[in-house]
């Protein structure tokens, strides 16, 4: 076929009337594969749907209603246009209610043709457009989000368009959003889906050792280094890596990172050899990187380097239903984890759960649902299940108010002691000791100790990282 030019099957068991009808649409580039059968027409049918269909209704051998009624049936990709010399309103309602989109009565002008064959194609253009819109926009599950709004609809449509791409991705969003969820979701869109995806939270990693994280190092290079070591550079080659809280990273680093990026090419720590990888970068951080280039802590030709196609993913308080969706779809999993018997939100749960403003966003949700599932059981949670600030703490509900004394015997308050400096620990000291006794008491299951504070695991890890690197821990 031709290039551009648009199949149309005619039906037709007059040879002098199918060269006529044929002729007048190759003036407008149509190309025309015509048959007198009905049993030819199903034949061209099965091998491939052609766009527009001129139907007779009178063939030699079947009425063409009954291959109306096999297009029908099938539900085929094209506009079919009745042509007969036996023109009735029976016959059009009939054809009409089996999806036929026009009716023409013989004889007809080329000009009548023409305008109606057109007019079919761009009704069918327009309703495979209304049927691709509506499937993009019915879209509750992508690639491990979970959430069917319009402001998620969006995020999808940016990564659908940008995973094709080789293109740096920047993405931004509040703390819990789903940035590394949305770096995999570009990652397995793409043609490197196969491949690796490697990710790096840059602000977890020891500033000294961030370099050889990324780069690699070889042996002897520095203190620690006893055998060569390859870098998550290395091992995204042909996939993706992706620099989450990419503002953490140092300033002598940034200027590497810039490098390798102009450049594909990098030198491990301690080496002399200069590697190069073929991959694509994604980096995310959920600070204002304009802002952070204006106060001088990120490089500005890194940004614009990095910054490419921004993605930013709506805070959870912005995604109108999905809230509730999200819940539910962890109760169900951590139900069967933690085999518990929970199917439900009460109305009263699911109203606490709407009215929050969830600062920590889906990681936050996340952990709420967790804590329930570990610490309580039954078929529906109740709005006292959910843990503070969401729930009513068991005593304030149950408790009722001391009745006032007599305004005469009221109790003269006595100020509250400070404690002594000396009792005072340093905040660091406080917040390890916490984090500590929670692991402890979790038998050393940081994402449940995680929960249960109501923090992110990476922050756990991050935290008794650099507590280590400073010997406190």
């Amino acid at each position: 076929m031709p290039p551009g030019s648009i199949p149309v099957l005619l039906i037709e068991d007059t040879p002098s009337l199918a060269r006529v009808y044929a002729e007048y649409l190759k003036k407008e580039s149509h190309t025309v594969i015509a048959v007198e059968t009905g049993a030819e027409a199903l034949v061209q049918l099965n091998d491939g749907a052609p766009k527009v269909v001129l139907l007779d209704l009178q063939l030699p051998d079947m009425n063409g209603m009954e291959v109306l009624k096999r297009i029908d049936a099938q539900a085929l990709p094209c506009a079919v246009i009745v042509i007969t010399a036996h023109g009735s309103v029976k016959a059009a309602v009939e054809a009409m209610r089996y999806g036929a989109y026009d009716f023409l009565v013989k004889p007809f002008s080329a000009d009548r043709l023409v305008v109606t064959v057109r007019n079919a194609m761009e009704r069918l253009r327009l309703a495979q457009l209304v049927d691709t819109f509506e499937k993009d926009l019915n879209r509750a599950r992508y690639h491990g989000f979970i959430g069917s709004s319009l402001a998620m609809q969006a995020v999808y449509r940016i990564v659908d368009s940008a995973a094709s791409s080789r293109a740096t991705v920047f993405i931004t969003g509040e703390s819990g959003t789903g940035k590394e969820v949305c770096a995999e979701a570009i990652h397995r869109q793409s043609q490197r889906a196969a491949r690796p995806f490697i990710a790096i939270n840059c602000g977890a990693i020891p500033k000294d050792l961030m370099e050889s994280e990324i780069f690699g190092h070889v042996k002897g290079s520095f203190t620690g280094a006893v055998s060569d070591r390859e870098g998550a550079a290395a091992r995204a080659d042909g996939g993706t890596l992706f620099l989450d809280e990419i503002c953490e990273l140092a300033p002598d680093l940034q200027t590497k990172l810039l490098r390798f990026i102009q450049t594909g090419t990098f030198t491990p720590v301690g080496g002399s050899k200069l590697e190069k990888v073929d991959l694509r970068i994604v980096c995310a951080t959920n600070r204002d990187p304009l802002r952070e280039v204006e106060e001088g802590r990120f490089r500005e030709d890194l940004y614009y380097r990095l910054h490419v196609i921004p993605i930013h993913l709506p805070p959870l308080r912005e995604r109108e239903d999905d809230l509730l969706e999200i819940a539910r779809h962890y109760l169900a999993e951590f139900a069967q984890e933690e085999k518990k018997g929970f199917k439900r939100f009460s109305p009263e749960a699911e109203q606490a759960l709407r009215h929050y403003h969830w600062p920590g966003n889906v990681r936050q949700l996340q952990n709420v649902v967790r804590i329930v599932a570990v610490l309580q059981d039954g078929d529906t949670v109740t709005a006292e299940m959910l843990p503070s600030p969401l729930g009513t703490p068991p005593h304030a509900a149950s408790a009722s108010p001391p009745a006032s004394p007599p305004a005469a015997a009221a109790p003269v308050p006595r100020p509250h002691a400070p404690p002594s400096p000396d009792s005072i620990k340093p905040l660091w000291e406080v917040e390890k000791d916490a984090i500590e006794d929670a692991i402890a008491a979790c038998d050393g299951n940081i994402p449940r100790a995680a929960a249960l504070l109501q923090i992110s695991a990476s922050t756990i890890y991050r935290k008794r990282l650099a507590w280590q690197a400073e010997g406190k821990l």
